[in-house]
């Protein structure tokens, strides 16, 4: 499973589900299947259903009676959990963004180190690609994604050196699309650029700030008293989304009100400052460095 990918803040995230060993529990980003199977270690009766869109990550799967593995994207997460007649939940732990096994398999498009086609699906079944997006957006779309997803200063730059390109040529691998934007890369920044740009393409590509609302309201709903919320974020959108909806029970940075327009928290904060990796964890796996735990108990 390590080879797939490496936990992250593995015991801070499972300690911070405070888990009821008889308890019904989510793990809605499988992937190699670390924060599962360290679920099950404190559990003893209960169940576990693990969501996970990629079909790759079905070669990691636990052989244990209480675990539930559902290849489906986790903003269906109601939908799927009555199918199996759960109607509540007492925790559920989200490892988000592009595992190490995305990052690892060069033909999935995903990092700008490698060429390879441009795909960047985390659900290989889904029809919209990277190519897609940057061949087919408008350019005010485009812009925005840019603008919105990576916060890229003079978005409108990287596009128009795309809109002309395609124009020539369809751009069809990231080594193409590098080295059409090339001209735009800050030269004592190339990595951060880079990773900003292939970031907000990926955002758009898979729908993740869009998942991630309904996941979070999905999971609001269906928590019981006490049940706990545990969030993994790696970027500034996904977690300015977690903390306020933790704070508030929505992502619009304002409080949520009953009927009669009385302000409530859903949420009891369990971390007023986010957890992050330390030294070792960052040595060990220099992909937790951007990681951010956040923990909320439901009222």
């Amino acid at each position: 499973m390590s080879t797939y990918h490496i936990p992250v803040l593995l015991r801070e995230s499972v300690e911070g589900l405070s888990i009821n060993a008889g308890g019904v529990y989510v793990d809605a980003t499988f992937g190699g299947g670390g924060h599962s199977v360290e679920i099950l270690e404190k559990m003893s009766t209960g169940q576990l259903f693990a969501f996970d869109q990629d079909e790759a990550a079905a070669a990691n799967l636990p052989d244990d009676s209480r675990f539930f593995f559902i290849q489906g994207n986790f903003r269906y997460l109601k939908n799927y959990l009555k199918y199996y007649g759960i109607d509540a939940i007492d925790g559920l732990l989200a490892d988000l963004g592009v595992s190490s096994h995305h990052f690892d398999t060069p033909e999935r498009g995903f990092t700008y180190r490698t060429n390879a086609a441009l795909d960047m699906r985390m659900n290989r079944k889904a029809s919209r690609t990277a190519e897609i997006v940057i061949n087919e957006y408008d350019s005010d779309k485009l812009t925005g994604i840019f603008r919105n997803y990576g916060e890229l200063q003079h978005a409108h730059r990287l596009t128009s050196a795309i809109i002309q390109e395609r124009r020539k040529q369809k751009i069809t691998t990231t080594e193409q699309l590098i080295s059409c934007i090339e001209p735009h890369i800050p030269r004592q920044a190339e990595n951060q650029y880079l990773s900003k740009v292939f970031q907000a393409i990926r955002i758009e590509v898979n729908q993740e700030l869009e998942s991630l609302e309904e996941l979070l309201e999905a999971a609001s709903g269906m928590l019981k008293t006490g049940g706990r919320l545990v969030i993994i974020s790696y970027h500034s959108l996904e977690d300015r989304l977690v903390k306020n909806y933790m704070r508030w029970g929505n992502t619009r940075e304002q409080p949520a009100k009953d009927l009669y327009g009385n302000s409530f928290e859903p949420f009891r904060i369990i971390t007023r400052k986010p957890i992050s990796a330390d030294e070792e964890e960052i040595r060990n796996n220099p992909r937790a460095r951007s990681a951010r735990l956040r923990i909320a108990e439901k009222q």
